[in-house]
């Protein structure tokens, strides 16, 4: 019981050792640092996503948003691998860099509706809590930080579907 209090509690997690704040794998990993808040890490690494994701979209459009996720999704990769070796934990809840990668797709058919944007955050962590197949194939898997970014990808995947079709109905 202790322990899930503990959990619980606000604050920080702590750093895995012999890493320190300022090392590049850790800022991306845990989004400049966000994934070490806790409770509900995941949910606030998507939150934080937000305004990086709305503002790739105003100034670069869909074509720089869908290459920013690409683009994070690789670096993303590497981070959380070597977030994952140095804590022992292939997917460490302070890893968020997954989370911000699935909702930068969910945005993208928001193009630039901060509404659509709370839509995709919903949807999102909808199917990043549930992950539907194949999302629960790559969570299961954890063979490595592939697998952890992945099931994010297929849920940022469904929730961008969701998006696109209440964008239909929202703009027309």
């Amino acid at each position: 019981m202790s322990k899930l209090i503990e959990k619980l509690k606000p604050g920080l997690r702590p750093l895995p050792p012999d890493v320190q704040f300022g090392n590049i794998n850790i800022l991306v990993a845990t989004w400049f640092g966000v994934g070490r808040l806790q409770p509900a890490s995941g949910t606030i690494g998507s939150l934080a996503a937000i305004p990086f994701g709305y503002a790739i979209d105003h100034f670069l459009g869909i074509p720089g948003l869908i290459l920013s996720a690409l683009a994070l999704a690789w670096i993303g990769t590497i981070a959380a691998g070597y977030y994952g070796r140095k804590s022992g934990q292939k997917d460490d809840q302070a890893i968020v860099v997954d989370e911000v990668v699935g909702m930068w797709i969910a945005g993208i058919p928001a193009e630039g509706n901060f509404d659509l944007w709370i839509v995709a955050f919903l949807l999102f962590r909808i199917f990043d809590i549930y992950k539907p197949w194949p999302a629960s194939f790559f969570e299961k898997r954890r063979t490595g930080p592939l697998d952890v970014m992945m099931d994010d990808v297929v849920a940022g995947l469904y929730a961008v579907l969701g998006v696109a079709s209440v964008a239909l109905f929202y703009t027309a």
